[in-house]
C-alpha cells in the first residue's frame, strides 16, 4: 500500500487574527529593556531629588506583578534582569525583615568582605535592613550602578551564609540566594565592562 503525502496546509492571515492571546513576548522584552535603560541611564541625568524615592517605591506603586511581567524573563546580566532582581530583593526584605535580619546577623561574621560591601549598620535589625535595601535602590539613580549591584550581591551572599549557619532554610532556598548573589555580581561586572567600552 502506497501512502500519499500531502503538503501541510498553511494557515492564512485570518487564522492568526482569530487567535486571542497576550502581548507578543518579543515586544514585552523590548519594552522591558527600554524601560530599564531609561530608568538606569535616564535617572542619573535628572536633577529631580524625588526621582530616587519614586524609583525605590516603583514596585509599591506599579506592583511587583507589573515589573515581573516586564522584567522577570530577562537574563540576569541585563539591565532589565538586574533591576528585576533588585526590586525582588527589596520586596522580600520589606515583607519579612525580622527573618532577614536574623539571617543577616548569623551570616555577617562568616563573610567579612561582603559585610563591608553591603554597608548595613551594626547591629543589623529589621529597620536597618529596610533602610539599607532602599538605599541600594537609590543607587540606581545616583552614583555607579555597578556599585548598587555589588552591594545587593554582597547582601544576598551574607543572607545565604546566615541561612546555612542557622539551618533556617532548605538547601534549595540557600542555593537560590547564592544564585541571586552571583547573578547580581555578574551583572555588576557587565555594567563595569560596558562603561569602559
Amino acid at each position: 500500500m502506497t501512502r500519499q503525502h500531502h503538503r501541510p496546509m498553511t494557515p492564512g492571515d485570518g487564522f492568526f487574527a482569530d487567535i486571542v492571546g497576550g502581548a507578543d513576548p518579543a515586544q514585552v522584552r523590548e519594552a522591558g529593556d527600554l524601560a530599564a535603560t531609561v530608568l538606569v541611564r535616564g535617572a542619573r541625568a535628572s536633577d529631580d531629588p524625588e526621582l530616587a524615592e519614586r524609583v525605590v517605591h516603583l514596585a509599591d506603586t506599579e506592583g511587583l506583578e507589573t515589573l515581573a511581567e516586564v522584567w522577570s524573563g530577562a537574563p540576569a546580566d541585563t539591565l532589565a534582569g538586574s533591576l528585576w532582581r533588585l526590586f525582588l530583593l527589596r520586596s522580600w526584605v520589606h515583607a519579612d525583615p525580622d527573618r532577614v535580619a536574623g539571617d543577616y546577623e548569623a551570616g555577617q561574621r562568616r563573610v567579612d568582605v561582603a559585610r563591608v560591601v553591603a554597608g548595613v549598620a551594626d547591629p543589623p535589625g529589621p529597620d536597618e535592613l529596610r533602610r539599607m535595601v532602599d538605599d541600594v535602590l537609590r543607587g540606581i539613580t545616583r552614583g555607579d550602578f555597578a556599585v548598587t549591584l555589588f552591594r545587593a550581591a554582597a547582601f544576598a551572599r551574607i543572607v545565604a551564609a546566615g541561612r546555612a549557619t542557622l539551618g533556617s532554610a532548605s538547601h534549595g532556598e540557600i542555593t537560590r540566594m547564592l544564585a541571586l548573589s552571583e547573578q547580581l555580581e555578574a551583572a555588576g561586572q557587565v555594567e563595569i565592562r560596558d562603561s569602559l567600552a
